[in-house]
């Protein structure tokens, strides 16, 4: 499979992909070499994947060829909320890649483009003055039945205040 020059007519959408912010910003589930056409037709930049788990060898040689940026931040996945408060070093990290315009249009994704993504993407919300009921309502829309309450925790008690101070220092 030529990685570069693969054709468009047969987009394969990701799993859970939208658009966070005005098409330069979208969130999705891990990519297949499937959605590789799509993502080509992105034009992405940087691509954000909170998995810790090495980034595959095929997919690492599409970013190459395509001059696509990887920023992996290993986020755990667990339901245990004793890991909760180690997240918000981790999130603040991808915010700080996520924010940067240098960046776009990024990615961000982690497996299934529910939990660990929705958290990032909440606190990104709640860095843009979101309600923090619409927060949780979107969240829960990419979440669906399986929504966590430890994830809407983490995000009721994400401190945006210290958002601004983490991008004051650096």
């Amino acid at each position: 499979m030529d990685l570069k020059e693969e054709g468009n007519d047969d987009l394969s959408i990701l799993l859970n992909f939208s658009s966070v912010e005005n098409n330069y910003i979208y969130r999705s589930g891990f990519p297949h070499p499937s959605n590789f056409a799509f993502l080509k037709s992105l034009n992405l930049r940087s691509i954000i994947c909170l998995c810790p788990e090495p980034y595959p060898e095929e997919h690492m040689e599409f970013l190459r060829i395509n001059n696509i940026n990887l920023y992996q931040f290993g986020l755990d996945g667990t339901k245990d909320p004793s890991t909760m408060s180690s997240r918000s070093e981790i999130i603040m990290s991808a915010l700080r890649v996520i924010i940067d315009e240098r960046n776009y249009p990024v990615l961000l994704h982690c497996n299934r483009g529910k939990h660990r993504t929705g958290c990032v993407v909440g606190c990104l919300r709640k860095l843009q003055n979101w309600c923090l009921d619409a927060v949780v309502e979107e969240y829960k829309h990419f979440a669906g039945a399986k929504w966590r309450e430890n994830d809407i925790k983490f995000l009721e008690g994400f401190d945006v205040q210290i958002l601004f101070e983490y991008f004051s220092y650096l």
